[in-house]
């Protein structure tokens, strides 16, 4: 039998427990019974409209002091207005974001997206439809992107957008009540009642620690400056408040410091990490050249929540900027280890994952590097290096015909995502190079190739394949594999010098490409511009998609910038006045510091350019007057794509060329100039193909950087 103090110390701890409330449904009834609006209740509590809803639909539940304020409240209307003859009603399951994680086994894979019964609620007005006189005809509704499933160990999702009145929105209108008034409890909730975070992305890699973005009075209540006085390093200065009481509470900080995007963590325990990252909106975390109109000046905190959770789950939770973001996710999606057994012990220990850059950054060649990297310095190395870059090329005035000046339009054509597309099944180097002379060359093994390509004769109104400024090359030069290859393609012998190979290869781009190709594939379609829009319907579309949907606009934009910047940082070269040639920098220290990787990307794009410069001049004898990267401007008859890109008498477009549509590698209208305009920036020695977008004065620089 229990003793008396047994029963009174029982007894107790139920007094002690959080006042009961009633089931959301009878919450509502209440509410209702008496007259009173959800946003009436809201002020009343000084709470949010959205979350007086959640707490009705028992997405969330409230937290003190407003919790014992809604019990009284709650009690109240109860006396008054009994459920008289009510059915019962079975209480709804709150969600309960202080319950632990629970482990994921080694074989877990992400379940498959499933369309969601019902439509997900959301904070964000809709936006204002284009006129219909800019519509284009109407088609059979597009199918959307089918819904993430959710993980029950993060049932609100992979991020919140926190306000200065302790409101922290989540993605599909979920607002949840966060108490925190520092940094150290905001850590401590976010981990232990916010119930965010996303599953990994591969079973043998990491969930992503959850993302708690920072409005300027969210910043400001829990003790940050309003600004960052620091804008060269970037962070706070280590004396600051906030970071001593961060370092006193025995939370770390990343070498980074307390910046922009701030990570805060202790030592995991077992599988469950204890990570927070913060990004800090008055910092200037969200660049707007990658997030355009993602402020809080043009959104309010839940619309900001709206456009980082669909990036989150289309393309991976942000950990910095785009570019950050786009390197971490080819670590996401090919884990560096994964676990093997012990031959001799028989443990199971983390081992190379085969496909992967692995745990250790693999050196260049030396011609795959530049002149202040270690390996060239030490060296002594004059042999030249490889120059893999994007199209900056501008004809010739001289070769301009008089037929062509005298055509009364410039068009430009620019190519979705080229570099997303030409890092498909892309084969690439792995292991560390090894130095070969005089080898057979081999067009489908990665490398780089010392060989003279300047005996090839090229059409001098095409640019030169060879050389991102077009010019016909001047004897040997280091060239990546597709580079070479083409000359191949084009009918000539080559005949190789030197060669620096990998006996490990493997398409290691190929996960990143296929998550980035159907995040931007259904973000398009989101905007209304599908895959199964007619030419006619997909460039009228185009022309009204940013206005569609500002917010969806927005996540487009960074998916384009997570491309071009996850592949230039595959080259991030050293920063800093006080950097001597021959140092070590820190992004060199990366797995994924790989140059010849990113060499073998832009060389395949390039190259796919130059094909279907060479298609079309072949099937219509159009010849471009100047190239960007991806953009390309031709002389033309017509305003329009669809009255001089090559179609068959089906009224398909002839493979090869240029063909218009919403995927990667494809191509859209970027802008139309008079002849007249792009003729006098020729014979000033500017590329038309910089300025062709928009009044013809904007500069555009579009290089995958």
């Amino acid at each position: 039998m229990p003793t008396e103090e047994e029963l009174f110390a029982s007894v107790d701890a139920l007094l002690g427990e959080e006042p009961q409330l009633p089931p959301p449904a009878e919450r509502a009834r209440l509410r209702e019974a008496a007259g009173i609006t959800q946003a009436r209740l809201a002020e009343a509590l000084k709470s949010s409209t959205q979350t007086v809803k959640n707490w009705e639909n028992g997405r969330s539940e409230p937290k003190e002091p407003r919790l014992t304020a809604y019990q009284r409240l709650l009690k109240g209307w109860a006396a008054k207005y009994p459920a008289h003859g009510a059915p019962a009603t079975t209480p709804a399951p709150a969600t309960a974001p202080a319950a632990a994680p629970q482990p994921v086994p080694e074989t877990f894979t992400a379940p498959a997206a499933v369309e969601p019964k019902t439509a997900p609620a959301t904070p964000v007005q809709a936006p204002v439809a284009p006129a219909a006189a800019a519509r284009p005809a109407a088609r059979p509704a597009a199918k959307k992107a089918a819904a993430p499933v959710v993980d029950p160990r993060f049932p609100h999702g992979p991020l919140a957008v926190l306000d200065g009145d302790g409101s922290a929105y989540g993605v599909d209108g979920i607002v949840l009540d966060c108490p925190a008034t520092t940094i150290v409890e905001l850590v401590e909730w976010t981990l232990k009642e916010s119930g965010l975070g996303a599953p990994r992305l591969h079973r043998y890699g990491k969930d992503s620690d959850p993302l708690i973005v920072l409005t300027t009075a969210a910043a400001v209540k829990l003790g940050l400056p309003a600004s960052l006085e620091d804008r060269r390093g970037l962070r706070l200065a280590e004396d600051h408040p906030v970071v001593k009481q961060v370092l006193k509470a025995k939370w770390q900080l990343t070498k980074r410091g307390f910046g922009p995007w701030a990570r805060i963590y202790r030592k995991a325990q077992g599988r469950d990490r204890q990570c927070v990252q913060l990004a800090i909106l008055p910092w200037d975390a969200l660049d707007t050249r990658s997030w355009p109109g993602v402020t809080e000046e043009e959104m309010a905190p839940a619309d900001i929540a709206r456009v980082l959770g669909v990036y989150a789950q289309r393309v991976i939770t942000p950990r910095g900027g785009t570019a950050v973001s786009g390197l971490e996710l080819m670590t996401a999606l090919r884990p560096p280890t994964r676990p093997v057994r012990d031959e001799e012990t028989g443990n199971w220990v983390q081992g190379h994952n085969p496909g992967s850059l692995g745990t250790e950054p693999v050196p260049p060649a030396p011609p795959e590097a530049r002149p202040e990297h270690p390996v060239v310095v030490s060296s002594g190395w004059t042999g030249g290096f490889v120059n893999e870059e994007a199209y900056q090329w501008t004809r010739d005035i001289d070769l301009l015909t008089g037929e062509e000046a005298s055509l009364p339009h410039a068009v430009g054509l620019d190519m979705n995502a080229a570099f997303l597309a030409s890092s498909a099944r892309l084969t690439v180097g792995l292991s560390e190079p090894e130095h070969f002379v005089r080898p057979q060359f081999y067009p489908k093994v990665p490398g780089s190739w010392l060989v003279d390509l300047s005996h090839i004769e090229i059409d001098p109104r095409l640019p030169s394949p060879f050389t991102p400024s077009g010019e016909r090359p001047e004897g040997p030069a280091w060239y990546q594999t597709h580079t070479v290859a083409y000359a191949q393609e084009l009918g000539y012998n080559v005949e190789i010098l030197e060669a620096y190979l990998r006996r490990e290869t493997g398409a290691y781009l190929d996960p990143w490409h296929d998550r980035l190709k159907t995040a931007y594939v259904d973000t398009l379609a989101d905007l209304g511009v599908t895959k199964d829009l007619s030419d006619e319907e997909f460039l009228a579309a185009m022309e009204v998609h940013k206005q569609t949907d500002p917010a969806m606009a927005a996540v487009l934009a960074a998916i384009k910038g997570t491309v071009k910047g996850g592949i230039g940082k595959l080259f991030e070269r050293p920063q800093g006045k006080d950097y001597q040639d021959g140092e070590e920098w820190p992004a060199m220290k990366r797995p994924t510091w790989a140059p010849w990787i990113r060499n073998a990307v832009i060389s395949k794009a390039r190259v796919n350019m130059h094909r279907k410069m060479l298609n079309m001049a072949k099937l219509t004898g159009m010849y471009p007057l100047a190239v960007l990267s991806d953009c390309v401007v031709y002389p033309t008859v017509s305003a329009s794509p669809l009255d001089f890109l090559p179609y068959a008498e089906s009224g398909k477009p002839i493979p090869g060329a240029f063909r218009l549509g919403p995927t990667p590698g494809l191509a859209k209208l970027e802008g139309v100039q008079p002849m007249t305009w792009a003729v006098d920036l020729m014979e000033q020695g500017y590329n038309p193909a910089r300025h062709i977008k928009g009044d013809g004065h904007d500069a555009v620089l579009d290089d995958g950087e």
